[in-house]
């Protein structure tokens, strides 16, 4: 079963199957409700009308086998007096039920030749007068007067072999000459079953087929909607196999959740191929400047094996420091790469530049106390990292300037030499680039001082940039978030 329902395409056809199930069923209980309420109201009118009719000739002192209403085949009557006592009934009514009484046969009277029974003299009649003067009823009539309303039940009657379910009225006259009587008259509800059996076994064909109907759409609908997705899923798992970053998974040209699926993994391989790239560029930039210090720090052991008056010893130690500098770089990269958080200690910008500028020669700091939130080290060697690139190209002066801006920390660092120049002013902060090719590697390094630079200020959620200042030469100016403001945590 689970297997079954494990895709999206199923349980969805499977949820909209039971919610218009669930609509039909209710819709089609209130119908067949409603319909049974009006039909059944409609057999009631019909009953109260021929208990009406039977009432109004009692009230007008017609005889009992002169009603007219006791000869109608579909529409069984009975009438009752005030003690229950059957009077007249309907012709051919064989069985009731469901009426004030089951008799179907009225009580033997003495009647005389004008159709009144013993009970029509005067004395009766007014014996009958004081019962109802004395008689404290809920509903007070006078003679000849007819109950207002009527009260309804359900029941079944036998008429002439045919035994039916029926809606009687019951409606109370007060007669002039035999006091309250109850006219019973019943409406077939033959109509009403009939109605609601058809209503039943259309609607038992018919939700099946529309819940089939409903379920055969929303799988094609559904399946529609998602072959995009298969489409995706399929070309990420060539994309998986192949490990072809270049590769991208097709974009419906729609404008729904599908076609903005396709976008973000597309721009999310594209950043993966970005990052793949400059890895592998990372590791063969730094193979091939690792390559050329151990090679060079071989040969002199090399020479120095076979003829000792040659060592180069300071050369060898100066190999040595290039590849120790070179792995704490690196070492530094990956870290930093790896999302490492720098620690959330205080640190004042002005002391640490001061530091930093002790023991520098051309090197001039203008600073006010700033405090800022991040890791000491790797700030220092920011600092370190800008102080050593302007050495490298100052002609005689460097400036420090630490400031207050706003909710930022301000170093600026400045020399006179010939500057950068606006185009390669992004391009300097990439990772093993030397804009001077001219210059020696032992004096430029290995390209990585401004590139760890600006990751260790974006690590501290800041920014490092390069311009220019007016007088000529280069302007690196870093910005940090002061310590205690929202903006100053790590960035991942």
């Amino acid at each position: 079963m689970s297997r079954l329902f494990g895709s999206v395409r199923s349980r969805a056809t499977l949820g909209a199957t039971l919610v218009v199930a669930v609509a039909l069923v209710a819709a089609g209980t209130a119908l067949l409700l409603s319909l049974r309420a009006n039909l059944t109201g409609e057999a009631g009118t019909r009953a109260e009308r021929s208990a009406q009719a039977v009432a109004s000739e009692l009230a007008a002192r017609t005889p009992l086998g002169k009603l007219s209403g006791l000869d109608a085949e579909d529409t069984p009557v009975q009438i009752v007096d005030e003690d229950g006592v059957l009077l007249a009934a309907s012709e051919d009514l064989e069985r009731i039920s469901g009426t004030g009484t089951s008799e179907v046969t009225p009580a033997p009277t003495r009647s005389d030749e004008d159709g009144r029974d013993d009970r029509d003299g005067p004395d009766h009649r007014d014996d009958d007068r004081d019962d109802r003067d004395d008689r404290d009823d809920d509903e007070s009539l006078e003679p000849g007067e007819i109950a207002q309303g009527a009260s309804y039940t359900n029941g079944t009657a036998t008429v002439d072999g045919d035994t039916e379910d029926y809606r009687f009225a019951a409606v109370e006259v007060e007669t002039p000459d035999r006091g309250r009587l109850t006219v019973h008259a019943g409406a077939p509800l033959a109509a009403e079953h009939s109605a609601v059996g058809t209503a039943l076994t259309a609607m038992l064909i018919g939700f099946p087929l529309l819940l089939g109907v409903v379920a055969g759409v929303t799988w094609l609908v559904t399946g529609r909607a998602l072959r995009p997705v298969e489409g995706i899923r399929r070309e990420m798992a060539a994309i998986t196999a192949s490990e072809d970053l270049r590769r991208r998974v097709p974009e419906p040209a729609t404008h729904d959740e599908v076609a903005r699926l396709a976008r973000t993994t597309n721009a999310t391989l594209a950043a993966l191929e970005t990052s793949v790239e400059r890895q592998r560029r990372f590791v063969a930039d730094a193979s091939h400047e690792l390559r050329s210090p151990i090679a060079s720090l071989r040969t002199q052991l090399e020479v120095a094996a076979a003829h000792p008056e040659l060592l180069d010893l300071d050369g060898a130690v100066e190999d040595t420091v290039r590849l120790q500098n070179l792995a704490a770089d690196l070492l530094l990269l990956a870290r930093l790469d790896a999302g490492e958080r720098p620690a959330g200690t205080r640190v004042d910008l002005a002391a640490l530049a001061r530091e930093e500028a002790a023991g520098r020669r051309r090197v001039t700091v203008e600073a006010e106390p700033v405090e800022v939130s991040g890791s000491r080290g790797q700030l220092e060697r920011v600092l370190a990292n800008l102080l050593d690139n302007a050495e490298r190209h100052a002609r005689e002066r460097i400036t420090v300037t630490v400031r207050r801006e706003g909710g930022e920390a301000v170093v600026d660092v400045a020399d006179d030499g010939e500057g950068v120049a606006e185009a390669d002013r992004e391009r300097i902060f990439e990772r093993f680039v030397r804009l001077d090719a001219a210059r020696s590697r032992d004096d430029g390094g290995a390209g990585l001082g401004l590139a760890i630079a600006r990751d260790v200020a974006v690590r501290h959620g800041g920014t490092l940039t390069a311009g220019a200042v007016p007088a000529g030469g280069a302007l690196f100016e870093l910005r940090l978030p002061l310590a205690g403001s929202d903006r100053g945590t790590a960035r991942p």
